[in-house]
C-alpha cells in the first residue's frame, strides 16, 4: 500500500509518527537563489504558476535541498479567482491587485463556466510533479490546496491584500445576501477545483483561511466553519479518504470548533497557537500541524533550534505534521532551512 511507505501520509491518516514528517509553507519561494532564475525565465508571476514545466520544478527545487516529506503544489489561492474572470495582476512590492467585487453587476461578470478551461495548465503541473517524485522522491507525497471561501473572498471583495479588508467584511455584515452567494460560489468552484487536482494526482488537500481570524465568532462559524464543511462534503463525494488539512490562521480558541465541526482530519496551528493548549484541547483523533515561526527560521542558530524543540516536545505522542505558522519569508537563509531539517529529523 503507497501511504505506508509515505511518513505525511501515514500522519495524515491518524498515525503519531515520530520523528514527524514535514514540509513548510511556502518551501518554494523567493528564499531559494534557483526559484528566483526560473521566476525571471517565467516573466511574470501568472505566467509562472500557469507553466506546467516551470512551475513542476519549482514545487521540486525544495525537496532536492531539503527532502521534505510534502510536496506543496506551486501556485496561488488566487488562480480560482483568475479562472473565473475576475481581473488579476501582480505588481513588484504590492502583492495582488483585482478588479473588485462589491456589488451583483461585478458579481455577474464571474464566470465558474470557465474554471475547468483555464486551471488545466495547473493540472498538468500536478500531474508532472506527480510523476517526478515517483522518480526523484517516492516517499514524499503530494498536497494540493486552495483558498478558503472567506480568505479568497477578501481578495475578490477589496481588490488587494494587506490592510484588515474592511470592505469584504462590511459586506458580511451589511448585505449578506450578496456575500452568501459570493460564499456559495466559491464553496462550489473549490470542491471543482479541489476534485481535479486529486484527480491529476494530488495525494492530500489543504484549504488556507489566512484572514479567518478577522471575523468575529458568530462571523467565523458562518463564513470559515460551514463553507469548509461545505466543501469537505462536497471532496468526500469524490474521495472518500484523501487527508483534508484546514488552517484557519489566528482562530484561537475557535480552532478547536473548526477541528471538531468542518470534517479534515488535520488542523493547522498559526504562529500565535500555544501547541501545548492545541494538543491538549483538539481531539487526539484530529491530526495538527505547524507552528514554527518564520522569523525563528530567519534568525537560526540557536533560537530556531529552541522553538523547533519546543513544537517537537509538544506534539510527541499525536499525530502531527512540523510546519511554519504561516508561509517561508524572502529573507530566510537557505542553510537555516537544512540546519532545521536535521532538528526535526532527530525528533
Amino acid at each position: 500500500m503507497e501511504n505506508a511507505s509515505k511518513p505525511l501520509l501515514r500522519a495524515l491518516g491518524g498515525e503519531a509518527v515520530w520523528p514527524p514528517p514535514f514540509w513548510l509553507m511556502r518551501q518554494a519561494g523567493r528564499y531559494l537563489p534557483e526559484y528566483r532564475a526560473l521566476r525571471a525565465q517565467a516573466g511574470d508571476f501568472i505566467s509562472l504558476c500557469t507553466n506546467p514545466e516551470l512551475a513542476a520544478e519549482v514545487t521540486l527545487q525544495p525537496l532536492r535541498r531539503y527532502g521534505m516529506d510534502g510536496a506543496i503544489l506551486f501556485s496561488d489561492i488566487l488562480m480560482l479567482p483568475w479562472a473565473m474572470g475576475q481581473g488579476l495582476r501582480y505588481a513588484e512590492g504590492e502583492g495582488p491587485l483585482l478588479e473588485p467585487i462589491r456589488d451583483a453587476e461585478a458579481f455577474s461578470r464571474l464566470n465558474p463556466e470557465k474554471v475547468r478551461e483555464n486551471i488545466a495548465p495547473i493540472l498538468e503541473t500536478v500531474a508532472r510533479v506527480r510523476a517526478g517524485l515517483a522518480q526523484e522522491a517516492p516517499k514524499t507525497a503530494l498536497i494540493g490546496f486552495a483558498g478558503s471561501p472567506f480568505t479568497v473572498a477578501c481578495y475578490m471583495v477589496e481588490g488587494k491584500g494587506g490592510g484588515d479588508f474592511a470592505h469584504a467584511r462590511r459586506m458580511a455584515y451589511a448585505d449578506p445576501q450578496l456575500f452568501g452567494k459570493l460564499i456559495r460560489l466559491l464553496v462550489d468552484s473549490t470542491v471543482d477545483y479541489l476534485v481535479a487536482q486529486a484527480e491529476a494526482g494530488a495525494e492530500a488537500l489543504m484549504l488556507f483561511d489566512s484572514w479567518a481570524g478577522l471575523l468575529s465568532p458568530a462571523q467565523f462559524r458562518r463564513w470559515s466553519i460551514e463553507p469548509t464543511n461545505a466543501i469537505v462534503r462536497g471532496i468526500r463525494k469524490h474521495f472518500p479518504t484523501i487527508p483534508l488539512i484546514g488552517f484557519p490562521r489566528l482562530a484561537g480558541p475557535l480552532l478547536v470548533e473548526y477541528a471538531q465541526r468542518t470534517g479534515v482530519g488535520t488542523v493547522g496551528m498559526d504562529t500565535a497557537m500555544d501547541p501545548r493548549w492545541a494538543a491538549a484541547n483538539v481531539p487526539s483523533n484530529i491530526g495538527l500541524q505547524g507552528n514554527l515561526d518564520p522569523q525563528a527560521l530567519v534568525a537560526g542558530g540557536m533560537a530556531l533550534e529552541a522553538e523547533a524543540r519546543s513544537v517537537l516536545a509538544a506534539m510527541r505522542g499525536r499525530p502531527f505534521v512540523f510546519n511554519l505558522g504561516h508561509g517561508i519569508v524572502p529573507p530566510t537563509p537557505p542553510e537555516h532551512v537544512a540546519a532545521l531539517a536535521r532538528v526535526i529529523r532527530i525528533g
